[in-house]
């Protein structure tokens, strides 16, 4: 074949392939066109379905007017649903034609409220005699750290006559933050000067509950050696655990205990005897909830019958992963001889406060424990000081409050909601006192008056850790930066008796809402 037929040949495969490639091409394009036309419908039709049923939908029917109805709606969520602030600006957002929102706020303006709403709270107390915490109520005190060199201090005030209007233990309900801060490190000292502070605002309390720390034993010490004449009240979780600290930390079997816990709950995870797996319990202040271990491992050894088990057996498999915890039957015994009585009375006094006759109901389930026991003899002293306490502050017949824990459930929900991933202690401390006491439409409205330069006055200049991990982690060489505290300030809340009357510039936080719906009925039963 001659090189002209060739490429003739050549020529004519080439237009075949072009000719089809083509019809190809054109027939796709006129179906994309179509569906892209068809889609442009739908969506227009939707569209005006949305329109024509927002027109048709009684207004009356929506259940914001305005700020502070929003406002009031967005911390509702927060501190009765307990959902983190992304998820309350998708909340609003699905809602907001039911609500009557033309545009739902952001999160960082919900965070931004709650913020405002612990200002507000704190700052209140100490506007009206009202609202006096000193006399009559006993001040919480603890710390707690997060992520960083911040540690927080807390201050909460409780009424000395609790059990007396209340059947039940004090909550967070029950409780108002008196103030807050956060410090690279705390001693007896800088207690003391941050407490003595706080007292020339709002007086002086009639007693300090704490838990054992010597930093908050001194600071109170050093309040008293000034003249401030307050009492001190040891938290009784932390003296019970502290009485098993001593007298079952050095026990012959205890880390035998320990050792064969974390080896059978190797052997029990991803197996069928999953569900028999051990409790975690915290490394630190491990005799806080020891007795939840103990427990499990008692009812787990009842399992086991005496006599040899049959091979391939469920109680076989169960035996060859407990290790060593058969052996420790004595310790288990005798520490649930001990914990039993004192959980119950720990139960008893939380409830119902250190009184006569609670006094009386604990002495008598603490006969099962020897005389001669530690632990009896430890627990009977406090009790005793303590009812000396309660008598001085006439409290004997109604009860004294002696349990910290509603400061730790503070301190427990303040870090899991509206955090984040990065538990930052200032981020943390500036959402606790929002979680206190009642929530009520007046707190709204001061929520609203708070201007942006009063918060950013009170929250302080220092970069979260979420600002400096963008910063610095994608940048090397700037590890320089984290050191530079030159401006740092730590944040730092109290009662300020000239706050409300600062200038405050509104127009600088106004949410960009027109809202111009009837009022609500009721916004909690939409909720």
């Amino acid at each position: 074949m001659s090189a002209r037929s060739k490429l003739l040949q050549s020529r004519n495969h080439w237009k075949q392939k072009a000719i089809g490639r083509g019809k190809t091409e054109r027939a796709q394009r006129k179906e994309i066109d179509r569906i892209k036309t068809q889609r442009d419908k739908f969506k227009n039709e939707v569209k005006a379905a949305k329109a024509e049923r927002r027109k048709r939908s009684p207004r009356a029917a929506a259940c914001v007017q305005g700020k502070t109805d929003l406002v009031h709606l967005a911390l509702m969520l927060f501190l009765f649903a307990r959902i983190g602030f992304r998820a309350i600006a998708r909340v609003l957002d699905v809602l907001g034609a039911q609500f009557g929102l033309p545009k739902t706020p952001c999160p960082q303006t919900i965070s931004n409220w709650v913020t405002r709403l612990s200002i507000a709270k704190v700052q209140m107390l100490g506007q009206s005699i009202d609202r006096e915490i000193g006399k009559g109520h006993v001040w919480l005190i603890d710390l707690s750290i997060g992520l960083g060199v911040g540690k927080i201090l807390s201050v909460l005030a409780l009424d000395l006559r609790h059990h007396q209007r209340h059947d039940h233990a004090p909550g967070l309900a029950n409780v108002q933050c008196v103030a807050i801060s956060v410090a690279d490190s705390w001693t007896g000292e800088t207690i003391a000067n941050f407490l003595r502070k706080v007292i020339a605002n709002v007086g002086c309390p009639s007693a300090f509950l704490k838990d054992g720390g010597t930093d908050l034993e001194k600071a109170v010490g050093i309040l008293n050696d000034q003249g401030a004449a307050c009492v001190s009240i040891a938290d009784v979780s932390h003296k019970i655990a502290n009485l098993f600290k001593h007298e079952y930390a050095e026990h012959a079997l205890f880390d035998t205990f320990l050792s064969a816990c974390g080896q059978a709950s190797k052997k029990l995870k991803q197996t069928l005897l999953a569900c028999l797996a051990p409790p975690k319990v915290s490394t630190k202040a491990r005799f806080m909830n020891l007795h939840r271990l103990v427990q499990w491992a008692d009812q787990l050894l009842k399992h086991l019958p005496p006599g040899r088990a049959a091979e391939n057996s469920m109680v076989a498999k169960l035996r060859a992963s407990l290790d060593q915890l058969p052996d420790c039957k004595a310790f288990i015994k005798r520490f649930l001889r001990d914990a039993t009585p004192l959980l119950e009375c720990q139960k008893i006094l939380k409830h119902k406060g250190l009184n006569l006759e609670t006094h009386a109901q604990c002495k008598k389930l603490l006969e099962v424990i020897p005389v001669s026991s530690s632990i009896r003899i430890g627990f009977n002293n406090w009790a005793n000081e303590h009812l000396a306490v309660a008598n001085t502050l006439q409290l004997n017949q109604i009860g004294l409050p002696i349990s910290t824990d509603v400061l730790e459930s503070l301190f427990g929900v303040g870090k899991r909601f509206g955090t984040g991933q990065m538990k930052d202690a200032n981020r943390i401390a500036s959402r606790l006192p929002a979680l206190c006491g009642t929530f009520t439409k007046e707190n709204v409205k001061d929520v609203v008056n708070i201007s942006v330069a009063q918060q950013k006055e009170v929250v302080g200049c220092a970069d979260s850790l979420i600002k400096q991990r963008r910063d610095v982690l994608p940048n090397p060489g700037m590890l320089e930066v984290l050191a530079q505290s030159s401006d740092r300030r730590n944040f730092e809340l109290i009662p300020s008796p000239g706050f409300w009357s600062k200038p405050s510039d509104s127009s600088t936080d106004e949410l960009l809402l027109n809202i111009h719906a009837p009022a609500s009925l009721a916004v909690t039963a939409a909720i």
